[in-house]
């Protein structure tokens, strides 16, 4: 007979818990040899936004944010932002993430499970490999060629609607060779990002974004668990010392905007993201400017869902790799060519993959599709006379990179990276 034993946590949380501490822990005891843990989280009023996590005896074991109310965790499967493994005995705590909390407090219950069999949602068919689009040739430097990437996406691991190998399949519809997955709070997805990437040829790179209501920031490379919680400061250098890039993430974005102080720039900041609704508008080129243009700009589509309201590889993120690194085999191989690519800085930023593009090549940029264009930055505005132009900026800036490709009214196209 499976022996269960629950118990629960009752009570009201008010904005004075907030004001106190935005992430609440309950604890909870896991006796040796348990075979599951299973929590859910039930709350009394619609208004209240309750985001949902754990971590065990032993460290992090996953988030869901607001996705879900209810895990499971066992030693070989776990609900997606979870990891499975077996549940070591010791002292766990659910983490409550108190993102939105109404006037009048809202009442809550935490049910907590340990033993039995729960249930794990069962992983859907992997669709078939699809066919590739032509790949964009684009002059680049010797010994180096450009992949179209996009550097924001989420699967059902934190709030978004595929797998990871229904987004693979969707990233190569849509003509990429990378795509960083960046789930919110949790590296569950990292498990499978090898193995996808090398089955859809494509190159999956680990990220995580650390989401917090003062800014999010994506962490890539396969560097452990960042803990949110921390001071941002602390992101960037924890990071750093684990041999990833850290990016701040859409900083002029509503409610979700960067607001959190740093001594030290990340080396990256997601300066074009889907939420840049109109070309003309020039918040974000004022907050890359004043930010400093040294920073590598990438951009995300901040993928979630197949409602329209984002697609993925808009904008394109152009990424200068080394050459000789198999493009149709994806994988391991061409996701590390990629981050040595964003650790050089050797990026430029378009609408989309066949929108017009800035590429910093060598010690000059060339303009490719934006005959008419401007090019403007760093005391530059020089013209763009064909579609496929050569411009030397030597003499008139620090070289060639943290450019924009604009039009006579101000409209962006593009952005240049500028080489480290």
């Amino acid at each position: 007979m499976e022996i269960v034993h629950e118990s629960a946590f009752r009570g009201r949380f008010t904005r004075a818990d907030r004001a106190e501490g935005i992430w609440p822990r309950l604890p909870f005891e896991v006796p040796p040899g348990c075979p599951a843990v299973e929590v859910e989280l039930a709350a009394d009023d619609p208004d209240a936004v309750l985001d949902l996590g754990c971590e065990g005896a032993a460290g992090w074991r996953g988030w869901s944010g607001g996705a879900r109310r209810r895990f499971a965790i066992t030693p070989g499967a776990a609900t997606p932002g979870y990891l499975p493994g077996e549940p070591e005995p010791g002292c766990w705590h659910v983490v409550v993430g108190l993102h939105r909390v109404p006037e009048s407090g809202v009442d809550y219950t935490v049910t907590v499970r340990t033993g039995g069999s729960p249930r794990v949602e069962e992983g859907r068919a992997a669709p078939p490999v699809p066919d590739r689009p032509p790949r964009r040739e684009l002059p680049a430097a010797g010994g180096l060629r450009w992949v179209a990437a996009d550097f924001h996406a989420h699967t059902l691991h934190s709030d978004g609607e595929l797998t990871v190998p229904e987004l693979a399949a969707l990233a190569v519809r849509s003509g990429l060779d990378a795509l960083a997955v960046t789930d919110h709070n949790t590296v569950a997805h990292h498990a499978e990002l090898a193995e996808v990437g090398r089955r859809y040829g494509i190159a999956l790179v680990p990220g995580q974004e650390v989401t917090t209501e003062y800014g999010h920031a994506n962490a890539f490379g396969d560097i452990g668990w960042v803990d949110f919680r921390e001071p941002a400061a602390r992101w960037v250098s924890t990071v750093a010392e684990r041999g990833g890039l850290l990016s701040v993430n859409h900083p002029l974005s509503a409610d979700c905007a960067w607001r959190h102080p740093l001594p030290v720039r990340p080396p990256l900041a997601e300066v074009w993201h889907s939420s840049w609704l109109s070309p003309s508008w020039g918040g974000p080129v004022a907050w890359w400017q004043a930010w400093g243009t040294g920073t590598t700009p990438v951009g995300g589509s901040d993928w979630h869902r197949d409602d329209g309201s984002t697609r993925l590889g808009e904008p394109t993120t152009w990424v200068a790799v080394d050459s000789a690194v198999d493009l149709a085999a994806g994988g391991p191989d061409l996701a590390a060519a990629v981050l040595d690519g964003l650790r050089a800085g050797r990026t430029a930023v378009s609408a989309g993959r066949d929108a017009p593009v800035l590429l910093p090549v060598g010690g000059e940029l060339v303009a490719v599709g934006a005959a008419g264009a401007l090019v403007v930055g760093d005391g530059l505005r020089l013209p763009v006379h064909s579609d496929r132009d050569t411009i030397s900026v030597a003499g008139s800036g620090p070289g060639a990179g943290g450019q924009v490709l604009c039009a006579h009214d101000g409209r962006v196209f593009a952005l240049a990276g500028a080489s480290r």
